[in-house]
C-alpha cells in the first residue's frame, strides 16, 4: 500500500448570508455540505467551527464519504458510533482524529443538531495525505494468474494484503492449491469473507467438509474493504477492516505448497480457459500484494509471469444508488404509478433489512376498496389482496426463504389478466388468482404509509426499516434524485444516496458462545446451553464454589461450579461433600482404581497421564481459590524402589499441574525426597526415607497425602523400577479434594471516612459485573469508584435506604437507584450486584426488585478508565464508606481485600459478626458460631445435621424397636409440688413448647410416638383406619383431657416424590377426648416404617439415639437402622392449607373452605406443635403393661419380625404417603406440666 509522506490540510470558508462559513437555506429540509477533494485522499482527521460573526453552529453531525459522489457510506467511529460531537459556540474549533482513516474523494457533512437560538452554520477543516494505488477491475468473467518461476512454491510464512469493493455477495478473490492437499482460498460468501486454508492433509482436499474461517459482513456495499492474511506455520491472523480473527490451520505440515500458480478473481478450470469452478469476483481490487510482490503492478507492466484475462486497470463505478428507510413507524416513499401499454402493472425493486416484519409496498386498486400489500411477515415475503375490510387472500414464499438476513433481495410484483405474480430473487414465483382485471391506483407506497390514511394505505404492523434501490414501475426506472429534489412523488424519514445498514453482531458482544441475532436497531443474545444468562450471556448460572452452594442451603451432591464466575472459564461438574464442618470439593480423574505395574525400567518407564473432569485452567482457578487442597497417593511395592539407594536419584516420580517433576510422596514440603513414614518415624527400615526403598520381597506401603496445593493436582505418574524378578508396584491416585473458599469471607473493615483500598485500573471496557456484601451503621458512603478523563463508574450507599449505581461511557451520566422499605444501615449483611454491558445496565440489592436500563442503540460502548480503582472511598477522600465489605468480585475476579487492608491505615482485615449479619446461615434451630474467617453451625440442639443443620436424621423401625428419651427436670419440684412451688416453677417456665416429626409407613393402625408423665397423663398420636372407609386418619388423644389444653390450629402439608400426585387413600386429622382402646390397639401393632427429624423444644431424641447411645437419657430397644426416608419425603411440596386460617373444634378438623376432611394423597409429612403444655403421646411403655394378658401368638409373631423384614418393607413405604401435621395448642393457665417426662418413639 503506497502512502506519500506528506501532510495535507484543507480549509473551507464559504461566505453565505453576509458572514464567513456555510449556512443552508431555512427551507432546506435535509441540508448537507459536500466537499470534492479532486482526488482520492487519505483523510485522518476533521475539525468544525461555527459561522463567523453569527450565532449559527452545528452541535452534532454525520460524516459520509464516497468515491463517486453518488453512493455514500456513513463513517462510524471505533464504538460503531456514527454521530460526531460538534460545536457549542461559533468560534471554538472541535477536532476529531479518525480512529481509522478514510480513503475517498468526496466528503459530506450532514448536520443533526444546531444552535436552537440560531441556525446551521459550519466551517470545516480536513486533514490527510494524498493516496495512490494500483487498481484492477474484474467483470465477473476475468481473473489474474500469477505463475511461479518453479513448479511449486513452498512457504512457511505468508503475507497477503489487498483492498476490494464488490458488486455482488459471492465471488472468489484468491485461490491456490497443491497436489499434496495444500490449498488456500479467499472468497466472498453471502457478503462475508471466508478463508479456507489447509497444510499437507490430502484427506481434506477431496472432502466436502472444508471448514472456513469467516469474518465481517455486508461486504457487497460497493465500498472499499481491506484484507490482511498473515501466516507463520500453522498460526494465522485474518484481518478485515478493523476486525481480526486468530486461528490455527489444519494439516500435518507447517508449509503451504502451491503448484504452478495463484489465481485472483476466480478459480480457472485447468485446460479450459475462461471456465471457472466457482463464481468469479465482480468488482475492483487495489494494492494486491503477495509476499511483497505487487501483482497488479506486474499485470499493468505486462510481465510474463502474469496472465490478465479481461482485466482492466481502472475501477468502473456502477450507478446503484440506495435509499435508507430510517423509521419503523413513519418512513415511506410515494411514487406515481405510470401507465402500462399492456394493462395491469409491474413493479420491481431490491431491498435489504434485519427486521422480521415490515411493509414493502402498498397500492390501492382501481376497484375500491381493494388494495394490494407486499410485506415481510415473520421473516418471509407475503402478498395480501384486501377485497374488503373482512375479506382477503394471501400467498407467501416458502419457509426456508427468509429475507431478514441483511442481504440484497430482489422482489417483483406483476399482474396479467386475472393473475398477480410475486417473485423473490430467482426462486419460483407465487401466483394469486383474481376475480377481475387489476389496475393499480394513482400512487405506489414503498416502505410504509403516510401518517394520514391516504388512498387506503395502512401499515399492517410496522413500516419497513432498511434499504431499497433499483425501483422500476412498468419497466421504467425511477430516478430518486428527482424525489429528493421534490420533483417526483413524496417521502418522509428517508436518507438518500446511502444504505445505512449496520451489522450489530460485528463484533459479537454475546459472551461465552452465545448466539447473536439482530434487528435494525438492536441485537439479541441466545444463551441457551451456554451455562450463562443475561443480556450478553455474561452471568454464570452456577455458584463459584461448593462453599457458596452451602450458603444457599444445599446438601451434599454433584454440582456445576464456575470458579471464575463471569470470566472466560466455563462451568465444570464436581462433587460437594458437605457432611463435615469443612465443605470439600472433589474432582475426579480417569484412573481412580488401583493399577498394578510390572516390567518398567528407568529407560522405558510406565507413564500414566490423568485427565480430570475439569480443564487445567479450571483446576488452577479452583485450587488457587481454595483454602487448602490435598490428594492421596496410595503406593504399594514389592522389590520396587522409589529412589536409587546408591545416589538417591529418583526411580519414580509424579508431575504437578505446571509440568514439573516432583519426588516427594506426601507429608513433606517440595524438594524433600522422602515419604510419610520418614516424617512419622515409623519406616520399616530407618536407614531409608521410604518403605519401598528397603527393597524387600514382601509388600510395603508408602501411601501419603500431598497437600502443597500450588503443585496440585497430580497430572502424571512415572514408575521406573518394576522390571526385576518379583518386582511390582500398585498405585492409586485419589481425586483432588479442596475445601474452603478464600473469597466468601474475604473482608475489610473501614473505620475512617478518609480511608480506602486502591487496586489497579478496572479493565471492563465492554462489560462489568460488580458484586459484594456490606454491612454498616453509617447513613451513606461510596463502596467503590473508578474514573477516567470523562468516563467513570461508581457504586454507593446514597442514603440509609438507597443504593446507587452510576456510570458514564461517553453518552452522559446514567444513574440506577434502588430504595429499600427498611434501612440498609442496620448492621446486617446486604448483597449488592451491579452490572453494565453494551446492551443494558442493572442493579440488584438483596431480594428487592431488579432495576435495569437499556443502553442507547446508537452510542459509545467502551468504558475508558485510567485511574486506580478505589474501594471504600474516593480519590478525593470524601464520602468514604464506614463499615464492612466482603466478597468483592468484579468480572469473576475476587479482590483480596484482607491482604490490601493489612497495609492500609484506617482499614483492618476481616470483619467480625458473620452470624449477626445474616439470619439464614444455620437452619432448623441450628446455632451460628463465629470463626475468624467465617462461621460454623452448631446443630446439637437441632433434629437435623450437616454443615447448615439441613440434613435430616432418619431411622427405620421394625415392631421390636423403639427409643425412649428421658427429659431432665428438677426432681424436688416434681416430687414436692405445692401451689407455691408450682407457681414459682410456672413463672420460670417457658411460654411455649413444641414438637416436630416426619413419618413414613405402610401400616395402619400404627403408633407414631408418645410423651408421658409419671402421673399417667399423656397425649397419643396414632395412625388409624376411618371406620369402614379406606381413608386413614391421624388421631391426637388426651388422657385425662386437661382443660388447659386448647387446640389452636392443625395444619397439614402434602409432599410428592414426583410432580404427578398418585391416587392414594385420604388422610383425616381428629382430636378426641380419649382413645385408650385405640391406643392399645395401635400399640399392639407397634410401628413399622421410618421416622425423621424428631424434635421436642431444644432436644432431638432420635438424633441422640443415633449419636449418643451411651447416654443414660437414651434407652434403645431392638435394632435401629439409619435411613433416608426424610430426604425422600422432602421432595416437591404442596401446602394443602397454605395461606388459609386454621380452625379447630372437637371431632374432625374442618378447614375454613373445605369439607370435614383434610384430604391428603401422595407423600405427606407431619409436624406437631404443642404450645405451653406438655405434649404427651402414649408410649409403648404404657401399653406393654396393659397388654400383658394378650395372646402369646401375637408376641411370638412380633419376635419373628426381624431387621430383614424392615429392610424389605422400606422399599414399599418409600412410595407411600408420609404425613406432616402441625398442632398448635394453648394453655389457658400459662403453666407447664412439672412431672418428670419420658419421650417414646
Amino acid at each position: 500500500m503506497m502512502h506519500l509522506k506528506c501532510y495535507l490540510r484543507m480549509f473551507l470558508s464559504l461566505v453565505s448570508r453576509g458572514a464567513g462559513g456555510w449556512s443552508p437555506q431555512v427551507t432546506d429540509r435535509h441540508p448537507w455540505l459536500q466537499l470534492d477533494l479532486r482526488d482520492r485522499i487519505e483523510v485522518t482527521a476533521v475539525a468544525t467551527q461555527g459561522r463567523y460573526g453569527g450565532s449559527d453552529w452545528v452541535s452534532g453531525y454525520l460524516l459520509l464519504f464516497s468515491d463517486t459522489g453518488r453512493a455514500w457510506k456513513q463513517y462510524r467511529q471505533e464504538d460503531g458510533v456514527g454521530r460526531f460531537v460538534g460545536n457549542v459556540n461559533a468560534d471554538g474549533v472541535v477536532h476529531h482524529k479518525l480512529s481509522h482513516s478514510i480513503r475517498s474523494r468526496f466528503l459530506r457533512f450532514v448536520p443533526l443538531d444546531w444552535n436552537p437560538s440560531g441556525w446551521v452554520g459550519l466551517r470545516v477543516e480536513v486533514y490527510g495525505c494524498a493516496y495512490k494505488s494500483d487498481v484492477a477491475d474484474f467483470d465477473g468473467r476475468s481473473s489474474l494468474l500469477y505463475r511461479f518461476n518453479q513448479k511449486s512454491m513452498s512457504t512457511v510464512k505468508d503475507v497477503i494484503s489487498l483492498r476490494f469493493k464488490s458488486r455482488q455477495a459471492e465471488g472468489v478473490l484468491l485461490h491456490g492449491e497443491g497436489q499434496r492437499g495444500n490449498y488456500i482460498t479467499l472468497e466472498l460468501h453471502r457478503a462475508r469473507l471466508a478463508l479456507y486454508l489447509n497444510l499437507d492433509d490430502t484427506r481434506l482436499r477431496f472432502s466436502s467438509g472444508r471448514v472456513a474461517v469467516t469474518l465481517s459482513s455486508l461486504l457487497d456495499d460497493q465500498h472499499w474493504h481491506s484484507v490482511l492474511i498473515e501466516r507463520f506455520q500453522k498460526q494465522v491472523n485474518l484481518t478485515v477492516d478493523t476486525h481480526t480473527q486468530h486461528f490455527r490451520t489444519k494439516g500435518e505440515g507447517d508449509s503451504l505448497e502451491v503448484d504452478y500458480e495463484l489465481s485472483f478473481g476466480g478459480i480457472p478450470l485447468p485446460g479450459k480457459p475462461g471456465t471457472f469452478l466457482r463464481k468469479n469476483f465482480h468488482g475492483c481490487m487495489e494494492n494486491l500484494y503477495y509476499n511483497g510482490i505487487n501483482i497488479i503492478d506486474l499485470a499493468k507492466r505486462r510481465k510474463p509471469q502474469i496472465y490478465s484475462g479481461n482485466v482492466t486497470f481502472s475501477c468502473s463505478e456502477p450507478q446503484l444508488v440506495s435509499t435508507t428507510f430510517l423509521s419503523s413507524s413513519s418512513s415511506f416513499l410515494s411514487l406515481p404509478a405510470t401507465l402500462s401499454a399492456s394493462g395491469g402493472f409491474a413493479v420491481r425493486f431490491q431491498f435489504r433489512t434485519w427486521n422480521p416484519d415490515g411493509l414493502l409496498l402498498s397500492t390501492r386498486l382501481a376497484l375500491e376498496p381493494q388494495r394490494l400489500e407486499l410485506q415481510i411477515s415473520n421473516c418471509r415475503l407475503r402478498l395480501t389482496h384486501h377485497m374488503s375490510a373482512q375479506q382477503k387472500e394471501e400467498v407467501s414464499t416458502g419457509e426456508g426463504q427468509q429475507v431478514n438476513d441483511g442481504l440484497w433481495h430482489s422482489a417483483s410484483l406483476s399482474s396479467r389478466g386475472l393473475q398477480v405474480t410475486m417473485t423473490l430473487d430467482n426462486e419460483p414465483s407465487s401466483t394469486m388468482e383474481l376475480g377481475d382485471h387489476m389496475e393499480a391506483g394513482d400512487s405506489l407506497y414503498f416502505g410504509g404509509c403516510p401518517s394520514l390514511n391516504v388512498s387506503g394505505c395502512e401499515n399492517p404492523t410496522l413500516a419497513f426499516q432498511g434499504c431499497m434501490r433499483l425501483f422500476s414501475i412498468n419497466s421504467q426506472p425511477m430516478d430518486l434524485n428527482l424525489v429528493h429534489q421534490g420533483r417526483l412523488g413524496d417521502y418522509k424519514e428517508l436518507q438518500f444516496d446511502t444504505c445505512s445498514i449496520h451489522d450489530r453482531c460485528l463484533p459479537n458482544f454475546c459472551e461465552h458462545g452465545g448466539q447473536c441475532s439482530q434487528s435494525w436497531s438492536c441485537f439479541y443474545c441466545d444463551c441457551s446451553g451456554t451455562g450463562y444468562t443475561g443480556a450478553t450471556c455474561h452471568n454464570s448460572i452456577y455458584e463459584a464454589s461448593c462453599e457458596a452452594y452451602r450458603l444457599t442451603g444445599s446438601s451434599s451432591g454433584y454440582f456445576s461450579i464456575d470458579p471464575d464466575g463471569s470470566g472466560p472459564l466455563g462451568p465444570t461438574q464436581v462433587y460437594c461433600n458437605m457432611t463435615e464442618n469443612k465443605v470439600w470439593t472433589v474432582v475426579t480423574h480417569n484412573s481412580t482404581d488401583p493399577v498394578r505395574v510390572q516390567g518398567s525400567t528407568l529407560q522405558k518407564p510406565y507413564i500414566m497421564k490423568f485427565n480430570y473432569s475439569a480443564s487445567p485452567e479450571q483446576l488452577m482457578a479452583l485450587v488457587s481459590g481454595s483454602e487448602q487442597c490435598q490428594q492421596e497417593v496410595m503406593y504399594s511395592c514389592r522389590k520396587s524402589r522409589l529412589f536409587n539407594t546408591r545416589d538417591g536419584s529418583p526411580l519414580s516420580w509424579w508431575v504437578d499441574q505446571g509440568g514439573e517433576r516432583r519426588t516427594y510422596w506426601g507429608g513433606f514440603l517440595p524438594g524433600v525426597q522422602q515419604c510419610s513414614c520418614s516424617l512419622e518415624e515409623n519406616c520399616m527400615d530407618m536407614n531409608y526415607f521410604c518403605n519401598c526403598d528397603a527393597d524387600t520381597d514382601s509388600w510395603a506401603n508408602d501411601t501419603g497425602v500431598l497437600s502443597y496445593k500450588e503443585h496440585l493436582p497430580v497430572s502424571e505418574i512415572v514408575i521406573g523400577d518394576t522390571n526385576r524378578t518379583g518386582s511390582e508396584a500398585l498405585y492409586r491416585i485419589g481425586p483432588l479434594r479442596c475445601y474452603g473458599d478464600k473469597s466468601v469471607w474475604n473482608a475489610a473493615s473501614f473505620y475512617q471516612e478518609s480511608s480506602y483500598l486502591h487496586f489497579p485500573t478496572l479493565r471492563a471496557e465492554l462489560s462489568a459485573d460488580i458484586s459484594f456484601y456490606f454491612k454498616t451503621s453509617a447513613p451513606s458512603g461510596v463502596f467503590l469508584e473508578n474514573v477516567g478523563l470523562k468516563d467513570f463508574i461508581r457504586v454507593e450507599l446514597s442514603s440509609p435506604v438507597a443504593v446507587t449505581f452510576s456510570f458514564d461511557v461517553g453518552n452522559g451520566p446514567v444513574v440506577l437507584a434502588i430504595k429499600s422499605h427498611v434501612p440498609l444501615n442496620d448492621r446486617q449483611w446486604h448483597y449488592v450486584r451491579a452490572e453494565r454491558s453494551v446492551k443494558e445496565a442493572s442493579l440488584q440489592v438483596d431480594q428487592l426488585p431488579l432495576r435495569f436500563l437499556e443502553a442507547p442503540s446508537e452510542g459509545h460502548l467502551r468504558l475508558r478508565l485510567n485511574s486506580q480503582l478505589f474501594v471504600g472511598g474516593t480519590a478525593a477522600r470524601q464520602r468514604g464508606f464506614l463499615g464492612c465489605i466482603r466478597t468483592l468480585t468484579i468480572n469473576g475476579v475476587t479482590f483480596n481485600l484482607e491482604e490490601r487492608a493489612k497495609m492500609t491505615p484506617g482499614v483492618s482485615a476481616g470483619c467480625p459478626g458473620h452470624c449477626s449479619g445474616s439470619s439464614s446461615l444455620c437452619h432448623n434451630s441450628g446455632r451460628c458460631i463465629e470463626k475468624n474467617s467465617g462461621y460454623v453451625c452448631d446443630c446439637s440442639q437441632s433434629a437435623y445435621g450437616g454443615p447448615s443443620c439441613k440434613e435430616e436424621v432418619s431411622v427405620s423401625f421394625n415392631r421390636e424397636s423403639s427409643v425412649t428419651y428421658t427429659f431432665q427436670e428438677p426432681f424436688s419440684v416434681i416430687q414436692n409440688r405445692s401451689f407455691q412451688a408450682s407457681s414459682v416453677y410456672r413463672g420460670n417456665s417457658r411460654a411455649r413448647e413444641n414438637m416436630a416429626f416426619i413419618f413414613m409407613t405402610t401400616q395402619s393402625p400404627a403408633m407414631l410416638l408418645t410423651v408421658s408423665t409419671f402421673s399417667q397423663q399423656y397425649i397419643a398420636v396414632i395412625l388409624a383406619r376411618n371406620g369402614r372407609d379406606t381413608s386413614r386418619i391421624i388421631k391426637v388423644g388426651f388422657n385425662p383431657l386437661n382443660s388447659r389444653f386448647n387446640p389452636a390450629c392443625v395444619v397439614v402439608y402434602r409432599e410428592y416424590p414426583d410432580l404427578v400426585p398418585s391416587p392414594l387413600p385420604s388422610l383425616v386429622v381428629y382430636i378426641v377426648d380419649t382413645m385408650d382402646e385405640e391406643v392399645m390397639q395401635a400399640g399392639s401393632k407397634g410401628f413399622i416404617g421410618c421416622l425423621s427429624s424428631v424434635q421436642f423444644n431444644h432436644m432431638a431424641p432420635l438424633k441422640a439415639a443415633l449419636l449418643k447411645r451411651a447416654s443414660s437419657l437414651v434407652r434403645v430397644r431392638g435394632h435401629l437402622v439409619e435411613s433416608n426416608c426424610g430426604a425422600l419425603a422432602d421432595s416437591t411440596i404442596f401446602h394443602s392449607q397454605s395461606g388459609e386460617e386454621c380452625r379447630i373444634g372437637r371431632g374432625p378438623l374442618r378447614n375454613a373452605s373445605q369439607s370435614n376432611y383434610a384430604v391428603i394423597g401422595g407423600v405427606v409429612s407431619a409436624v406437631v406443635f404443642i404450645t405451653l403444655c406438655v405434649v404427651v403421646v402414649m408410649t409403648r411403655f404404657l401399653y406393654q403393661h396393659r397388654q400383658a394378658q394378650r395372646d402369646a401368638s401375637i408376641k411370638e409373631k412380633e419376635h419373628r419380625t426381624n431387621l430383614e423384614t424392615a429392610y424389605r418393607r422400606e422399599a414399599a413405604y418409600q412410595a407411600e404417603p408420609a404425613y406432616r401435621t402441625e398442632f398448635h395448642l394453648h394453655d389457658s393457665h400459662s403453666s407447664t406440666l412439672n412431672d418428670n417426662r419420658e419421650y417414646y418413639i
